[in-house]
C-alpha cells in the first residue's frame, strides 16, 4: 500500500526547511558509527600483515610468510587468519535482526546507544587479547556493534535530513567509513615498527571513536518519524520544527503522521516484506548490498597491504600504499556527496562500473601476464597497479560504496523500514563475511583469476541498473510508491492493492 495518504493525487508537495547546525552536529556524531566500521575494515588487514601479531596468533603464517620461495599467491591462505577477519560480520548479520526489532520498538538513537556500547566492550577485549579466543571474541562483540551501529545510522540520517538533500547527508555515513579506513591505514604504517606491542595501539585506538560516539549519541535528538511512530506526537513535532528550521512544518508532518498510522496497522513487518508491493525495495536492497561487495572492494580494503605485498612492496611500503588509496577514497566521496543530489543515483553507479570493471580486468591482466608463483612484479608493474587500484577505489568510493547505503535506507515505506532494511544490512554483512573468509583462499587457487571474477560481478551490475534500478533522487522518503516504484516500467507490476484480506494487520473492531 502506498505509505502516504494525500489528497495530492499520488504527488506530495515539496518540504520546506534548512540544513540546521543542530542537523549537523546530529549527522556528524552519528556518522562515527561508520567511522568505526572503516577504521575496523581498514585496521583488520594492517595488523594481520604485521609480523607481532602474526607470531602471537598466527605462527603457522608467520612460518609460511618467511620462505622465500613459497607461492606469492598462497602465502597468507590461512582460515584462522581469515575467522579473524571475517567473525565480526558473521556476528554482524545476527544483531542486524535485533537491532531492526531494537529500531522500530525503542528508536534510531538507542539502537546507537547499544551499538556503542557493543564498541566499546569489543575494543578493550581485542587491544587486551592474550590469546585467539580473546581477540576472536571481541570481533564478534564489535560484530554485534556494526549490527547495530549499521542498522540505525543510515535510517537516522535519512530520516533527518530534507528530500532534497537526503543523498548528501546519508553518504556522510560512508564518508566516515572511508575516514576511518584512512586512519587505519595511517596508523598501522607507524605502530607496524612499534615492537611487540603495535598491534595493540591499532586494535586499541578504535576506543577513541567509540567513546565520542557513546557520549554524543546522548546529545543528538531522535528522529521524527520514529517519535511520531511511537505514539510521541508533539515531540515529534517539536523535533520536526527544530531539525528544519521553520514553523512551516505542515506537509512533511502530517505526511509522517499518515505514514506511520499505516504503518501500526501491520502486526509483523518481516512478513509484509513478503507481499508483492514489498517486493520492489526488498530486491533491490538486498541485489544492492550483494553487488557491493562483490564489485571486490571489501577483498582490496581487507587485505591491502597484503596484497602489495603480493605484487612485491615490502611491509611499509606495503602499508604506505594502503595511506594512498585511503585518501583516494576519502575524496572520491566528497565527490558524491556534491554530486548524487545533482546528477542522481543511477548516473554514479553506471558510471563506476565501466571505471571498476576496466580497472579490474587490467590489473588481472597485468597479475596474469608478470606475477609469477614466485618472484614479485616489475617496479613498473607494481607502480601501475597501485594507480589502477586508486582508479578503481576512485569509481567505487564516489557509487557503489555510499549508494549501496543510502539506497535502501530511502525506499522503503514506514511499515517495513525497520525490517527491509535490517534484510539490508544482514545481507551486507552476510557477503562481507563471504569474501573476508574465502578471499585468501581464492587468491591462492584462483590467482590473477581473481579480478576476471570481480569484473564479472561488476558488468552484472551494470546491467541491472541500466535496466532495474530506478533513479530516487528529491523524492521524500514517504512517498517513494507513489512517485518511484508504481511509475517504473518493471517494478509497477507488484504495486497492487493488497489492503483487502491482509492479515499482516491490526483488526480493530
Amino acid at each position: 500500500m502506498p505509505a502516504v495518504i494525500t489528497s495530492h493525487g499520488g504527488h506530495v508537495p515539496e518540504h520546506d526547511g534548512k540544513i540546521t547546525f543542530y542537523v549537523i552536529l546530529c549527522v556528524i556524531i552519528s556518522a562515527f558509527g561508520g567511522l568505526l566500521f572503516g577504521y575496523d575494515i581498514g585496521i583488520s588487514g594492517g595488523v594481520t600483515a604485521m609480523d607481532d601479531f602474526l607470531i602471537k596468533f598466527f605462527p603457522a603464517v608467520y612460518e609460511k610468510k618467511k620462505l622465500v620461495h613459497e607461492d606469492n599467491y598462497c602465502k597468507y591462505d590461512n582460515e584462522y587468519l581469515q575467522m579473524f577477519t571475517s567473525s565480526l560480520y558473521i556476528a554482524a548479520l545476527i544483531a542486524s535482526f535485533a537491532a531492526s526489532k531494537v529500531c522500530s520498538k525503542f528508536g534510531r538513537r538507542t539502537t546507537l546507544q547499544i551499538g556503542s556500547f557493543f564498541f566499546v566492550i569489543g575494543v578493550a577485549l581485542q587491544a587486551g587479547g592474550v590469546n585467539l579466543a580473546m581477540v576472536v571474541l571481541g570481533r564478534i562483540i564489535l560484530g554485534f556493534g556494526v549490527g547495530f551501529g549499521n542498522q540505525a545510522v543510515p535510517l537516522f540520517l535519512s530520516e533527518l535530513a530534507p528530500a532534497k538533500l537526503r543523498g548528501a547527508l546519508n553518504i556522510c555515513f560512508q564518508l566516515f567509513i572511508t575516514i576511518g579506513i584512512l586512519i587505519a591505514g595511517i596508523i598501522n604504517y607507524f605502530t607496524s615498527n612499534i615492537h611487540p606491542h603495535g598491534w595493540r595501539i591499532s586494535l586499541g585506538l578504535a576506543g577513541v571513536p567509540a567513546m565520542i560516539l557513546l557520549v554524543g549519541s546522548f546529545a543528538i535528538c531522535e528522529t521524527p518519524t520514529s517519535l511520531i511512530e511511537r505514539n510521541q506526537i508533539d515531540q515529534g513535532k517539536d523535533t520536526l520544527r527544530r531539525i528544519r528550521g521553520t514553523n512551516n512544518i505542515a506537509a512533511e508532518f502530517d505526511s509522517i503522521v499518515a505514514a506511520s498510522e499505516a504503518a501500526r496497522q501491520v502486526k509483523n513487518p518481516f512478513r509484509k516484506l513478503m507481499r508483492p508491493s514489498s517486493r520492489p525495495p526488498l530486491v533491490i536492497a538486498i541485489v544492492l548490498q550483494v553487488f557491493q561487495q562483490f564489485t571486490g572492494i571489501n577483498a582490496i580494503m581487507f587485505y591491502a597491504p597484503v596484497l602489495f605485498q603480493t605484487v612485491g612492496f615490502g611491509s611499509n611500503a606495503a602499508l604506505l600504499s594502503t595511506v594512498i588509496t585511503g585518501l583516494v577514497n576519502v575524496f572520491s566521496t566528497l565527490v558524491s556527496i556534491y554530486t548524487v543530489d545533482k546528477a542522481g543515483r543511477r548516473v554514479l553507479l553506471l558510471e563506476a562500473c565501466v571505471q571498476m570493471f576496466i580497472t579490474q580486468t587490467v590489473i588481472g591482466m597485468l597479475l596474469l601476464l608478470h606475477l609469477k608463483p614466485t618472484g614479485s612484479l616489475g617496479s613498473t608493474e607494481a607502480m601501475v597497479v597501485v594507480v589502477l587500484v586508486c582508479v578503481y577505489v576512485m569509481g567505487f568510493a564516489w557509487s557503489w560504496g555510499p549508494l549501496g547505503w543510502l539506497i535502501p535506507s530511502e525506499t522503503f515505506p514506514l511499515e517495513t523500514r525497520t525490517a527491509g532494511f535490517a534484510c539490508a544490512v544482514s545481507s551486507n554483512m552476510l557477503c562481507t563475511f563471504i569474501i573476508a573468509q574465502a578471499f585468501l583462499s581464492m587468491l591462492c587457487h584462483m590467482k590473477a583469476g581473481i579480478f576476471f571474477f570481480f569484473a564479472a560481478w561488476i558488468l552484472v551490475m551494470g546491467l541491472f541498473t541500466l535496466f532495474l534500478l530506478p533513479e530516487t533522487k528529491g523524492v521524500p522518503v514517504d512517498s517513494m510508491a507513489e512517485r518511484v516504484w508504481k511509475q517504473h516500467w518493471f517494478w509497477k507490476r507488484y504495486m497492487i492493492d493488497d489492503d483487502e484480506n491482509d492479515s499482516d494487520k491490526v483488526v480493530e473492531g
